[in-house]
């Protein structure tokens, strides 16, 4: 059996007051999951606890991310987060503390196999 992507899902997120990199990080997954209803489980043959659901989360300060509260917004699946550097911290005009802004992507995979035309899976 292989990993096969099958779909991604992108989402912002924001701390607009609190410079809350945790909140920021839970908006930008929330984001990417609650604009779409996939149902790719069910295309495939599978259950939704088969969706092999890999999350990574950019913000400037990656280890003020907790993964576990970013990990509970998974719906179902098996779920994967990493947290890297990237998003934006936004300075405020008035110099109290930034705005944390969180970029999230999502990668939907299934462990099947590839069809043999290499045109689909099995």
């Amino acid at each position: 059996m292989a990993k096969m992507r099958v779909a991604m899902q992108f989402g912002m997120g924001t701390s607009l007051r609190q410079a809350d990199y945790t909140k920021a990080a839970v908006r930008a997954l929330r984001d990417a999951l609650w604009h779409n209803s996939l149902s790719l489980a069910e295309v495939f043959g599978f259950d939704k606890s088969d969706m092999i659901v890999d999350v990574e989360i950019g913000v400037q300060q990656p280890n003020a991310v907790d993964i576990a509260a970013v990990e509970c917004v998974l719906p179902y699946g098996q779920g994967f987060v990493s947290v890297v550097h990237g998003g934006l911290d936004v300075p405020k005009p008035d110099g109290n503390g930034p705005t944390i802004i969180a970029n999230a992507v999502v990668s939907v995979s299934f462990d099947m196999e590839p069809a043999e035309s290499g045109k689909g899976v099995a």
